[in-house]
């Protein structure tokens, strides 16, 4: 079952996860959240949501290891994805997800409406 305009946060940041579902709440999306990959991945699955929000670096399992087992459900696949990141090294970052049609936003660079309009825009609202 696909929900319209649902964003799934996978994030271990507390309150920047409660900052982007409050923000994407008064947006008028649906908002579901999971503190690491692990959950996040379950909830991707079982929710299938329009968009994911995915920090790379989380404990019991990180960004990295979440994209290659969701990539293994036929609707993973195809799923709609914006990496959050800290990263430093950008290049690094953009070699390692060429090709898969993934977006980025280094946290440090942007504001919370901005990543709302970013989201509005990758999926077609």
């Amino acid at each position: 079952m696909i929900l319209q305009d649902t964003v799934l946060i996978v994030d271990d940041d507390n309150e920047l996860r409660d900052v982007l579902k409050e923000a994407l709440t008064d947006a008028g999306f649906e908002v579901e959240t999971a503190e690491n990959g692990e959950v996040g991945l379950n909830k991707a699955i079982e929710v299938k949501p329009n968009l994911i929000l995915l920090d790379l670096v989380m404990p019991v399992m990180d960004g990295w290891e979440f994209l290659e087992r969701l990539h293994t459900d036929e609707w993973g696949k195809s799923s709609r994805i914006i990496i959050l990141t800290n990263a430093d090294d950008i290049d690094s970052l953009s070699r390692a997800i060429e090709g898969h049609g993934y977006e980025y936003l280094v946290k440090t660079d942007w504001k919370i409406d901005e990543v709302v309009e970013k989201i509005r825009v990758a999926m077609g609202s």
